[in-house]
């Protein structure tokens, strides 16, 4: 798929920070390289779930780096700082802001959490994500091995082997995260791997369809 000749803005709804780069960091630097715009929102900087050891805002700082590193540009990101794990109690107002985004940015791909991924806050974007763009934009479900319990392998991203450089380097940047095995470069280099084996690539990421608006 030639990204240039089908889309023009992205738009990435992160849930927590990090979500977006582990699973589309390769993605959306491929989508930087080619000209696109590409907004990014995350919806928690996860304060709750810091390693005592680093200050309360440290995932706050660690996705401002790594969405520099993919190049996504500072007036292209929002933070919106609903509580971790309490996504639930704020899905009206989640909603809310969703259609504010989507006046504001006008993407044509939306891409989110699948509809396979079990953790409670991702379900409740993916499901107000449906809400909110099914009439005016593609959406595409991010693959989170860790949190389906099985996944639907619609669309393939070749990635080069800079881009995946660059989603390594990004996800370096999680200081606070490198204990947890999906922020490992042999992981990354492995699903990455695995994904462009299915497809005759070097290397690539995965994601299902969940709408495609041409």
């Amino acid at each position: 798929m030639n990204f240039a000749t089908q889309i023009e803005k992205i738009l990435v709804l992160s849930p927590h920070t990090d979500d977006g780069e582990i699973s589309a960091g390769g993605t959306i630097a491929k989508c930087i390289e080619q000209g696109l715009d590409v907004h990014y929102i995350r919806f928690s900087s996860c304060e709750l779930s810091v390693p005592e050891s680093f200050p309360s805002d440290i995932l706050k700082c660690e996705c401002q780096g790594a969405l520099k590193i993919l190049g996504i540009r500072d007036s292209n990101v929002e933070l919106l700082n609903f509580e971790v794990r309490k996504f639930q109690q704020f899905r009206q107002e989640i909603l809310d802001n969703l259609i504010v985004i989507l006046r504001d940015v006008q993407p044509d791909l939306v891409i989110c959490p699948s509809s396979f991924d079990v953790h409670q806050d991702h379900i409740v974007i993916h499901d107000e994500a449906i809400r909110a763009f099914k009439k005016s934009s593609s959406i595409w479900g991010m693959e989170h091995p860790w949190n389906n319990l099985s996944f639907k392998t619609d669309i393939f991203v070749e990635l080069t082997e800079d881009q995946l450089d660059k989603k390594i380097h990004a996800l370096n940047n999680y200081s606070s995260q490198s204990v947890r095995d999906y922020f490992k470069e042999e992981y990354v280099r492995a699903c990455a791997y695995t994904r462009g084996m299915n497809v005759g690539v070097n290397f690539a990421e995965v994601f299902e369809c969940i709408r495609m608006r041409m």
